[in-house]
C-alpha cells in the first residue's frame, strides 16, 4: 500500500499540486500538514508514518517535505527501514530516491553517508565550544547568582543573620557555588551568630 505526505509552509499555500501528484502515484491513504518544516508539531506526518504497516511505501511529492536537515531526513527513513517500509520521492532533487528500487537504495547511503559527516561536524563543534568555554572560566549551565543576590548574601552573612549555607539555601544555590562566588573562606558550618555583633561593628566599638 502507498501512503502520501503532503505539506505546505502557510494557509496561502494550496496543496492541490501535490494531493494530485500524489494520487496520480496511486497513492491510497494522502496525511497533510500546514507548517514550516521546522515545526516539530508535525501531526501529519507522525499519522502517516504510524498509519504505514511492513511492505507499504511513504511516498511524498519533494524531498523537503519530509525533513528539516539531512539528519532529520536519514533518521526518518532509518525509521521506516526498521518496519520494513519503503520511501518514494516524486519530483524535485530527491526524485531518485525510491528505496524499494536497488539505485534509490544506492543514493540513500550517500544521503546516510553526509548525515554521518554532519553528526561528526556537530560533535567536534560542542567539543571546541566547550574547550573554549572552559579556558574562559565558564562551563555548565549559566550562572544562578546574579550580582543583586551576590550583595544579599553578603549583607545576610555580614550581619550575622545567615552562615554560607543557610545563605545559600535562601537562594537556591548550593553552598560550595556561594562560597567560590564570593570567594570568601569555608564558613558552612554552625548556626548563624544569633545576638552577637558582626567583627566589624566590634572592631568600631573597640576603637
Amino acid at each position: 500500500m502507498m501512503i502520501g505526505y503532503a505539506r505546505v509552509s502557510t494557509d496561502e499555500q494550496n496543496l492541490a499540486l501535490q494531493l494530485d501528484a500524489l494520487r496520480s502515484a496511486g497513492c491510497e491513504a494522502i496525511f497533510e500538514d500546514t507548517g514550516s518544516g521546522a515545526d516539530d508539531s508535525r501531526k501529519g506526518l507522525a499519522d502517516a508514518v504510524a498509519r504505514c504497516a511492513a511492505g507499504d511505501v511513504l511516498v511524498a511529492w519533494k524531498i523537503d517535505r519530509l525533513g528539516r536537515s539531512t539528519l532529520d531526513l536519514v533518521g526518518l527513513v532509518e525509521k521506516l527501514k526498521g518496519r520494513g517500509v519503503g520511501l518514494k520521492v516524486l519530483t524535485g532533487e530527491g526524485a531518485s530516491i525510491d528505496t524499494t528500487r536497488p539505485e534509490g537504495k544506492l543514493i540513500f547511503a550517500v544521503f546516510a553517508a553526509f548525515a554521518e559527516f554532519e553528526r561528526e561536524l556537530i560533535r567536534e563543534r560542542t567539543m571546541a565550544g566547550m574547550r573554549a568555554a572552559k579556558r574562559r572560566g565558564h562551563v555548565g549551565r549559566p550562572r544562578k547568582l546574579t550580582p543583586h543576590k551576590l550583595d544579599h548574601a553578603r549583607q545576610l552573612i555580614a550581619e550575622g543573620r545567615e552562615t554560607k549555607a543557610g545563605a545559600a539555601a535562601l537562594l537556591g544555590v548550593d553552598a560550595v557555588t556561594l562560597r567560590r562566588a564570593l570567594k570568601g573562606p569555608d564558613d558552612l558550618g554552625g548556626s548563624p551568630a544569633r545576638g552577637r555583633c558582626p567583627a566589624s561593628v566590634r572592631a568600631g566599638k573597640a576603637a
